[in-house]
């Protein structure tokens, strides 16, 4: 845990939750831009790119977790917050607190800080306070969904293009063919995305492509040319291009920072 501003691009290989008690900002991470005003929460998956622009932050305290640590995708049933706050292209990545939340949250750092101070940091204790700041942060984005609090009001166009494309990003990578089954013009598709979602159709289809590679990439012992080859890409050196424009890194040293979860495993047994 450590106090940080993200004036400028970086990326890290680790789970990150920025807790922010004051100031305003525009959060990026990747290619979504989320204006936010503290007190709030945001969350990163490794190795997005992230910085805060327009930033008036009196300070910005940075929590990080590597899957090896805590692998959320391993404690899927005691926190659901794969998916919800990590590993989602289309949720707004930001949490804003009330007072109250701000307080239990400040609390939790708070503790996890002194325990991690201690000479010989419990392991155990320090999960068990990362698994209650995650449970409480997911039951807060859980009730912003269900009030409509975190996003303009239900499109249900919009709704239908997630559909779409969680069924079909391996195969239809252009935003006309998710125009051509929404019956809605390229222009109007566009806009409406933009509003939706804050990210356009074509950021939407590549993050989502590279999630799956990133989950592939990290919950599987697969070789990369498996991997291209699951996610239909003509070879493994197009699909290590691609993989590397889209985040900056390659798919092997993606992999390396990472490491592999523990998730490749458990299959085994």
């Amino acid at each position: 845990m450590q106090q940080e501003v993200l004036c400028t691009p970086v990326q890290y290989p680790e789970y990150t939750i920025f807790f922010i008690e004051e100031g305003s900002g525009i959060f990026h991470a990747d290619f979504g831009s989320f204006p936010f005003k503290g007190p709030v929460l945001l969350f990163a998956t490794p190795l997005q790119t992230l910085f805060i622009a327009d930033c008036n932050l009196p300070q910005c305290t940075a929590l990080k977790f590597h899957s090896d640590f805590y692998c959320i995708e391993y404690h899927r049933k005691e926190v659901a917050c794969n998916g919800l706050l990590f590993n989602n292209v289309y949720l707004d990545p930001v949490i804003s607190l009330t007072a109250k939340e701000q307080e239990q949250f400040a609390s939790i750092l708070n503790d996890i800080a002194e325990e991690t101070a201690q000479p010989s940091p419990s392991e155990i204790v320090l999960r068990s306070y990362l698994q209650l700041l995650l449970a409480k942060s997911s039951n807060i984005k859980l009730k912003a969904i269900s009030e409509q609090t975190d996003r303009p009001q239900m499109d249900e166009q919009m709704e239908k293009f997630r559909q779409l494309l969680d069924q079909h990003y391996l195969n239809l990578h252009k935003p006309s063919d998710y125009a051509a089954l929404l019956n809605m013009s390229a222009d109007n598709f566009t806009r409406r995305c933009n509003k939706y979602f804050k990210k356009s159709p074509s950021q939407l289809i590549q993050e989502r492509l590279v999630l799956e590679a990133k989950k592939q990439l990290h919950l599987t012992r697969q070789s990369i040319k498996e991997i291209a080859y699951n996610l239909k890409f003509q070879d493994e050196f197009y699909f290590s291009r691609f993989f590397k424009k889209v985040t900056k890194v390659s798919p092997q040293s993606f992999r390396d920072q990472t490491g592999i979860s523990i998730v490749a495993d458990l299959s085994k047994h």
